[in-house]
């Protein structure tokens, strides 16, 4: 719980604030941009709520948020907020909400599929989540981009019986039952193709659905400040050079939403999407 004796100064005065628990992950900037912005290395309220609409948004911050970092000073409707999550994004794809600090705030999401949905990357393993996601028909196929954002996966796996995939260079304590190998994509079945890339990390893999949906983990996001695709030097653990040539893989599929585990998620044309990601490996080579 978010204690008010330990929020920040900058937050504006009024019901919502932000302590000093803050991991600076952006997920609260994401979900309701008109409340919450970043200060320095962490959000902060600086404009209170004064719609029903930005209430809620508000309280689905609150929920989302890996380490509790937000509080109110009154209480606020936050059943309606925990029951929007998952959250629909397009199509039968969702935002999970539910962040975990086991994985620094990372983004998940759902897939509905009448074959089976498919959940990309683990959300916390909460109560109301779990729920939802029952009345959604549950998870038949738990997809890992990489090492790092698995968080509750254990506690999923174990209640829905779903099936892991990750790949084996980053499989080290994680009981997978199924193990990607090698660079070549694999087509997990008609419509799920898990390309690896390696680069945030030796076995980091992104998973395309539809030829339109892009799972892109901690690869690839959008940068509202470069406006256009951007990848991340400072978190490239494994190799930033082998990360711009997997990048450069990426441009034989073709895609229209970017939907990263950290990072803004985008959505543009095929030929828009890929000229930015032409100029997103550009930026990359400038930056060897």
């Amino acid at each position: 719980m978010a204690n008010p004796n330990r929020a920040y100064a900058d937050n504006v005065s009024g019901n919502f604030f932000v302590d000093d628990t803050c991991i600076d992950c952006d997920l609260c900037r994401q979900i309701a941009p008109s409340v919450f912005k970043e200060e320095s290395d962490h959000s902060a309220v600086y404009h209170q709520p004064d719609s029903v609409t930005e209430n809620h948004r508000a309280a689905m911050a609150l929920v989302a948020c890996p380490t509790g970092s937000i509080g109110t000073r009154r209480k606020v409707d936050s059943r309606t907020a925990a029951a929007s999550y998952p959250e629909l994004i397009d199509e039968n794809v969702y935002f999970c909400g539910y962040a975990s600090p086991n994985s620094y705030g990372a983004s998940s999401y759902l897939i509905t599929r009448p074959e089976g949905n498919a959940l990309i990357d683990s959300p916390r393993f909460a109560r109301t989540l779990v729920r939802r996601i029952e009345e959604m028909g549950g998870i038949s196929l738990m997809l890992f981009s990489h090492r790092d954002d698995v968080a509750d996966h254990e506690k999923i796996h174990e209640h829905f019986g779903c099936p892991r995939v990750i790949h084996q260079a980053d499989a080290r304590g994680i009981n997978a039952e199924q193990l990607l190998e090698g660079e070549e994509p694999t087509a997990l079945d008609k419509d799920i193709l898990a390309i690896p890339v390696p680069g945030h990390t030796r076995g980091h893999v992104v998973y395309l659905y539809r030829n339109k949906f892009l799972f892109t983990g901690d690869h690839l996001a959008w940068s509202d400040n470069r406006r256009g695709l951007i990848a991340f030097r400072d978190v490239a653990w494994y190799s930033w050079r082998e990360q711009t040539r997997s990048m450069k893989r990426l441009l034989d599929f073709p895609f229209e939403w970017v939907l990263p585990g950290h990072g803004r998620r985008a959505h543009q044309s095929q030929d828009a999407m890929h000229q930015s990601l032409i100029n997103c490996i550009e930026w990359m080579e400038r930056t060897k």
